[in-house]
C-alpha cells in the first residue's frame, strides 16, 4: 500500500472545512484540527488524520454529540468533574486542562477528570499543554474495550494511554504510550496495508496468538472475545502482568474517580461514556523550578551520552522522535495511506468540497 506526501497546511484547511460541515464551530474546528494533525506530525499514524472516517462514522450515528453541551459538576480549588455531555474529546479535553493549568498556577496543581465523553486523540497533546505553560502535564485515557487482563482471553480495558511532559532542555520531555502493546489505530492501519501483526500483538477469541488484523477488528467490534495484549505481552514472565495493572490504573484515574464507564462498558448501548483525566503540577512546590530543570536537561544528556549497545549509535529520550518528526513533517509534509486518503474523500464528496481544493503535495 503506497502513500503520498501532503503539505501540512493544507490538510489543516481541509479538516477545519470538514468539522464545520459537522457541524463544530470555528473554534472547536479549529481545536479538533490541532490536536489530529499533531499526531501526524508527531509520526503517529494512527491517531493522526486517518481517525476522520472514525469521527464521521461516530457524528452520523449521533455517538459524538457535536456543540454538546459540557458542564463542571464538582469543583474545589484544586479539581473538578466535568461531564463532556457526549461531546467529542478534543473540546472537552482542551477545556479540562486549560482548567487543571489555572488550579495549578493559583494552588500548585489541577486535577480535571472528565466522563462522558468520546475519543480526544493523542494523551501527550494535552501533558504538552502544561508544559508549554511550565508545569509538568499529565494526561490519561480510557477507551472501548480492546485489552486483554494477563491470563484472560476477553478485553476488559482500553488502550488506555498515560502521558507526561515536562520542561526540558534542549527537547522537553515528552513521553505518551498505550499500556497495550499497541493501541486500535495501528492495527487498524496494518488492516488498510493489508499486512500481518507482528507476533505477540493480539489474540483472538480462543485466547491464542493471532496476526491477522482484520481478525482483530472483528472481534473487537463485535465483543467476540480476544483482542490486544497488555505492555509485557500476554505472560506474566515477560512482565505483561505489568501493562495490566497500568491499563487498571488508568481506569482508576479516569472511570473510577470520575464516577463513569470502564472501559467494558464504552460504546455500548449507543453511548460512548469514554473518560479522561488532566493533571497539572507546578512544582515550584518543591524548589526552584530553574534548578529542577537544570538538574532534569542534565540527567538526561548523561542517559542520551551513555553508552550504546553493540550496533546501536543513539540513545533517545522520549519526546526526541516526536520534535524531529515534526520539524521534518512541517517542511515537508505529511504522508497519507491510499486508503485513507479515499475515505476522506468519500468524506468530502458527502459535504461537497472538493479535496483537491486543499491538499497539496
Amino acid at each position: 500500500m503506497s502513500y503520498k506526501t501532503y503539505k501540512y497546511e493544507g490538510l489543516k484547511k481541509l479538516c477545519n472545512a470538514v468539522f464545520e460541515k459537522f457541524g463544530f464551530n470555528k473554534n472547536d474546528s479549529e481545536n479538533i484540527t490541532d490536536v489530529l494533525l499533531l499526531s501526524d506530525l508527531f509520526g503517529i499514524e494512527s491517531h493522526g488524520i486517518q481517525r476522520l472516517a472514525k469521527y464521521y462514522k461516530e457524528i452520523k450515528s449521533g455517538l459524538v454529540k457535536v456543540n454538546s453541551r459540557i458542564k463542571i459538576v464538582k469543583e474545589t480549588p484544586i479539581s473538578a468533574v466535568i461531564d463532556a455531555g457526549e461531546s467529542i474529546g478534543q473540546v472537552v479535553g482542551k477545556k479540562a486542562m486549560n482548567i487543571a493549568i489555572e488550579k495549578a498556577k493559583n494552588t500548585g496543581m489541577g486535577i480535571v477528570l472528565v466522563n462522558n465523553s468520546n475519543h480526544y486523540g493523542i494523551a501527550g497533546y494535552y501533558a504538552r499543554m502544561a508544559q508549554e505553560q511550565g508545569l509538568l502535564g499529565i494526561s490519561m485515557t480510557n477507551s472501548p474495550a480492546i485489552t486483554v487482563p494477563t491470563f484472560g482471553k476477553e478485553a476488559m480495558m482500553g488502550s488506555n494511554p498515560i502521558a507526561i511532559s515536562m520542561p526540558a532542555s534542549p527537547y522537553p520531555f515528552l513521553m505518551d504510550m498505550s499500556t497495550s502493546v499497541v493501541t486500535r489505530g495501528k492495527i487498524e492501519v496494518y488492516n488498510k496495508r493489508n499486512e500481518e501483526l507482528p507476533a505477540g500483538w493480539a489474540i483472538n477469541s480462543e485466547g491464542d496468538d493471532t496476526s491477522d488484523a482484520k481478525e482483530v477488528l472483528y472481534d473487537i467490534a463485535n465483543k467476540e472475545g480476544g483482542g490486544i495484549v497488555p505492555l509485557g505481552g500476554s505472560e506474566e514472565i515477560s512482565g505483561g502482568h505489568k501493562g495490566y495493572g497500568f491499563a487498571l490504573t488508568v481506569e482508576l484515574f479516569t472511570a473510577i474517580l470520575s464516577g463513569g464507564l470502564t472501559a467494558n462498558y464504552v460504546h455500548m448501548n449507543g453511548v460512548s461514556g469514554t473518560c479522561h483525566s488532566f493533571i497539572a503540577i507546578d512544582y515550584g512546590m518543591f524548589g526552584d523550578k530553574k534548578i529542577i530543570e537544570k538538574n532534569f536537561s542534565e540527567y538526561l544528556n548523561e542517559i542520551r551520552e551513555s553508552k550504546k549497545a553493540n550496533g546501536k549509535y543513539r540513545v533517545y529520550i522520549h519526546g526526541e522522535k516526536e520534535f524531529e518528526a515534526y520539524n521534518d513533517k512541517i517542511k515537508n509534509g505529511i504522508p497519507i495511506n491510499d486508503n485513507t486518503l479515499k475515505e476522506i474523500d468519500e468524506i468530502c464528496k458527502y459535504f461537497n468540497l472538493k479535496i483537491d481544493d486543499y491538499i497539496v503535495q
